[in-house]
């Protein structure tokens, strides 16, 4: 390999040298791993060359046209995890370190993961690459810009919220009325100030005043489009049926009305191709698209995990957030949607998280040994591998080990899942890479080879809206009742009216707990859910009921990650992670 294909090479199968005394940052050790031009990377897949758009030695683009005759050969397996504790539980990590490890058990793999957004890494929790030895590379790249995807969609997005406003501003032919316009503006960035803002100030010359807002780009239905689109044809149309408002006598108004569905979609033709990167360990990577599993569906494109499951025999693939959000969504949505199906859910769980439900305030979960408050608080663990087998799907509990953890806290979660017949393995992924996570490559595998998945989504089409919620609601949250502000219940009507009741629902609700009230840890039951307004995707193809409080422009923290990011005299990038 020519010198100038390398970066800071170590040895030959770019396995770390030894640490130092103080610990590499998750920089640190990117910059130190031997990457492989991509051209080495799509050759492990069997991609062609001619299939291919360079951005540079280490990234590309796959055309389209390496899905045409292919079958889908491979095996998917979904990680998801229990509800999530603010610090994170290692969900992408313990996906690339679980697709390394099958690597090393002779198993072609390749991972498909969510591109991050800018407004998490410069907010609360930095880059979302992964993290030790079980990383997607070049993780600087793919934190901030990466190949423009998310930049692309906040174009798009935009670009019809200024037709809409040009549209009412030039006599206004399709009669929308200006109070009732639902279609926002995004940015990717996380900014309260634009959550309301009024817009058309000025005089005569300068639009027609209205409220708006602005929404983060992850939660644009124009991303959910980008993930859920089979082809151009696919995406053209989802975006043809984007209700962007109603008329005054209230009929819904389209993006077919407006007319601008063929410009919106070549301003996401580039977008549209499938990212192919590397892992630490040299695995391929699909990583493209980006919604948030709180707010959207939570998943990568349909057209990522369809092109890793035509050249690889193991895919494996995560969603967002606990299993409750995330991996609902990927099996109710995006498999419902795509024709696919997982053989097996890895199931992410740490003795911090088990503290935290246990008890333990969130300030000191990631610190303080308790046995007693982990076994308090595997009862959120034992819901959520509950809501896998709601699906027909077999599940398998990834430990991931973090500095700290006492083995009488990890005996215990053994213990826990020996009793309910649950594989578990723990596994140390972010220190070991794939080596680390052997054991739970062996589960899984024995996992597939049962085969014993027999997958059902939890609803029908067919269902009442409020069936759909109340199913969701109480099956996989735990609630006993749902109620619907005033709001919500003429929403329902109104999208009853327009026909779109048949739509699957994509619940927005908080990440912090099993139910909708942040503060209610463990696995809460019985409680009252309330659902605030429904709002309506008809492009990405389904409904968005908004509960709790939820918001879809995050704020940023006190101390936003954006304090630690720096940039030296070489242009070398720190403080990602």
């Amino acid at each position: 390999m020519s010198p100038k294909a390398v970066r800071k090479v170590q040895n030959a199968n770019g396995a770390a040298k030894a640490l130092p005394a103080k610990p590499l940052t998750d920089l640190e050790i990117a910059h130190a791993t031997r990457m492989r031009p991509v051209t080495e990377i799509a050759e492990k897949l069997g991609l062609s060359p001619e299939h291919l758009h360079y951005y540079g030695q280490w990234k590309a683009k796959v055309d389209l046209a390496a899905l045409e005759g292919k079958k889908l050969r491979g095996k998917l397996i979904l990680v998801s995890a229990m509800t999530p504790t603010p610090l994170g539980e290692g969900k992408t990590t313990t996906t690339i370190g679980l697709g390394q490890a099958l690597a090393q058990l002779g198993k072609h793999t390749a991972i498909a993961l969510r591109e991050p957004s800018l407004g998490p890494c410069m907010g609360i929790k930095g880059g979302a690459t992964g993290g030790g030895y079980s990383q997607v590379l070049p993780m600087e790249d793919i934190n901030l810009h990466f190949t423009g995807d998310i930049h692309a969609v906040s174009s798009a997005h935009n670009l019809l919220a200024a037709c809409i406003d040009n549209s009412i501003f030039h006599a206004n032919k399709l009669n929308l009325d200006p109070r009732r316009v639902i279609w926002p503006r995004v940015i990717d960035l996380n900014d309260r100030s634009l959550r309301d803002v009024v817009i058309g100030l000025g005089g005569a010359m300068q639009g027609v005043p209205r409220e708006s807002g602005f929404h983060i780009t992850a939660a644009s239905e124009v991303m959910a489009i980008l993930c859920l689109s089979k082809n151009y044809v696919d995406l053209k149309e989802r975006l043809s049926r984007i209700v962007i408002g109603f008329t005054y006598k209230g009929e819904p108004v389209t993006v077919k009305d407006l007319g601008i569905a063929g410009a919106l979609a070549a301003l996401l033709a580039e977008a549209l191709r499938p990212n192919l990167v590397q892992t630490i360990e040299g695995v391929p990577a699909f990583v493209h698209g980006g919604p948030f599993a709180n707010i959207a569906q939570g998943t990568n494109t349909v057209l990522a995990t369809k092109m890793a499951l035509s050249y690889a025999d193991r895919v494996v693939t995560e969603a967002g957030f606990g299993f409750d959000l995330g991996g609902e969504k990927f099996l109710d949505i995006k498999c419902r949607s795509a024709g696919i199906s997982p053989q097996a859910v890895v199931l992410v769980a740490t003795c911090r998280a088990l503290r935290l439900h246990g008890g333990i305030p969130a300030s000191e979960a990631g610190k303080k040994n308790d046995a007693a408050a982990v076994r308090r608080g595997l009862a959120n663990l034992g819901k959520h591998l509950e809501n896998v087998g709601k699906f027909g799907l077999s599940a398998v509990v990834a430990i991931n080990h973090f500095p700290g953890d006492s083995e009488e806290e990890l005996a215990a979660v053994r213990k826990f899942c020996d009793d309910l017949c649950v594989p578990s393995a723990v596994s140390d992924i972010h220190a070991k890479g794939g080596k680390g996570g052997l054991e739970l490559a062996r589960l899984v595998e024995e996992t597939i080879s049962k085969n014993g998945a027999s997958f059902k989504p939890l609803y029908e089409l067919s269902d009442s809206i409020t069936r759909k919620i109340e199913t969701v609601a109480r099956e996989i949250y735990g609630a006993g009742k749902v109620e619907y502000a005033e709001k919500a219940r003429k929403d329902m009507a109104e999208i009853q009216r327009i026909g779109l009741e048949k739509l699957p629902i994509c619940i927005a609700k908080t990440q912090q707990s099993i139910s909708d009230k942040p503060e209610l840890l463990g696995a809460p039951s019985g409680y009252t859910l309330t659902v605030r307004e429904v709002h309506i995707s008809a492009g990405a193809g389904f409904l968005v009921p908004i509960t709790g409080n939820m918001l879809r422009m995050p704020g940023l923290p006190e101390k936003p990650a954006a304090l630690g990011v720096d940039i030296d005299e070489k242009g070398r990038i720190s403080g990602l992670f």
